[in-house]
């Protein structure tokens, strides 16, 4: 299944219609239809915003498989101080690591400030 066939098996869970679904998130029709036919894809910030109104992880939008789950077995005592040592931490972090955690913090912040205004 594709990213797209995703998206709208998600516009029919919520009953709506395509053009309701663009008018919703902002997205041309000419855009969605590029979607369906394998022209382009929806961008990052789409993605995000997708998952966000569905409330649906990115994993699955874009893979159609949830993440696992990993177990740590272990106390965080073991491996934390009272307070990590940030600019430490960071320096050893690589640029993809580093932009994949300020993805994560972006979104995470967008999820709050729709939490703030009622939405999912």
């Amino acid at each position: 299944m594709s990213i797209y066939e995703r998206i709208e098996s998600l516009i029919k869970s919520k009953a709506m219609t395509k053009k309701e679904f663009c008018k919703e998130l902002g997205i041309s029709t000419g855009n969605l239809g590029d979607w369906k036919r394998g022209k382009s894809s929806p961008g990052t910030n789409k993605l995000i915003d997708i998952a966000a109104y569905f409330d649906v992880s990115l994993d699955w939008l874009m893979t159609g498989r949830e993440r696992e789950a990993v177990q740590v077995h272990e106390e965080r005592e073991a491996y934390a101080a009272d307070e990590p040592d940030w600019n430490r931490l960071s320096s050893r972090l690589t640029e993809r690591e580093k932009a994949f955690i300020q993805e994560y913090l972006e979104f995470t912040e967008y999820r709050r400030k729709l939490k703030r205004m009622g939405g999912k």
